[in-house]
């Protein structure tokens, strides 16, 4: 995504790791219960990333269902819900 909107987060049902820990988008507005956080990094840094976003992300209300890699593995998704 290039620069990230609720919209753009809506429409996907994703969000980046790197908008999470910028709080660039307000997720109170998001309407899904469902949200999928996605990292581009590599080794252990895509998890360091995942996790730092998920750990901001439990503290408005979601919480973590599972972690996995998606098509190579610089890419990594973390899928949460909210409670």
């Amino acid at each position: 995504m290039s620069r990230e909107t609720i919209e753009t987060v809506t429409r996907s049902r994703a969000i980046t790791a790197t908008a999470v820990l910028q709080q660039l988008v307000d997720l109170r507005a998001y309407p899904y219960r469902h949200l999928a956080v996605v990292v581009y990094a590599t080794g252990g840094d895509s998890i360091s990333q995942a996790l730092a976003a998920v750990e901001h992300l439990s503290h408005i209300g979601w919480e973590l269902i599972n972690v996995t890699p998606v098509g190579s593995s610089s890419k990594l998704h973390a899928f949460l819900r909210r409670r």
